[in-house]
This record gives structure tokens, sequence and C-alpha cells, in this order.
């Protein structure tokens, strides 16, 4: 059974789900977030869909979610232990 990829809008959403949680709504993930994370090394493409657009693995988006975690809730003034 082949893996599911996410475009970067689905990667998004899915991020702000798991952000929200620990942010109590208070921090979002964006498109362009995602490309950020993609830039900077954070978040793997794993295929291209059939516009050439970079699709992410699940396990790749969540381990970047929780690499730029600490940052974006500092930024939204919740610190974390």
């Amino acid at each position: 059974m082949a893996e599911q990829l996410y475009n970067g809008t689905q990667a998004a959403e899915l991020a702000t789900t798991w952000r929200r949680i620990r942010s109590a709504d208070a921090a979002a993930v964006t498109r362009p977030a995602i490309c950020n994370w993609r830039t900077r090394g954070h978040l793997p493409v794993a295929g291209l869909d059939e516009h050439g657009r970079p699709l992410y693995r699940l396990a790749d988006l969540a381990h970047a979610e929780k690499a730029t975690r600490p940052r974006a809730l500092r930024l939204v003034g919740i610190t974390t232990p």
C-alpha cells in the first residue's frame, strides 16, 4: 500500500491542528511556513504532484512541526518547559 503524501495546503492544515492543540488555538501554520520549513531543511520533499508541486510525508511533517514549535510558540507568547 502506498504511503499518503500531502501537498503544501494539506500539510499546513495538519500542522495547524497539531500546533493549536499545544497552543490553545493561539498558533497556526501557514502554507508559506511549510515552504520555509522545506527551504530551511526541516521538511524534505517526498514527491511531486501532477503540477510539479512538492508533496510531503506525514512523519516528515510531524518532525518539522516539532522542530519549529518552540520558536513559534514563543512568538505568540507561550513558553514551553
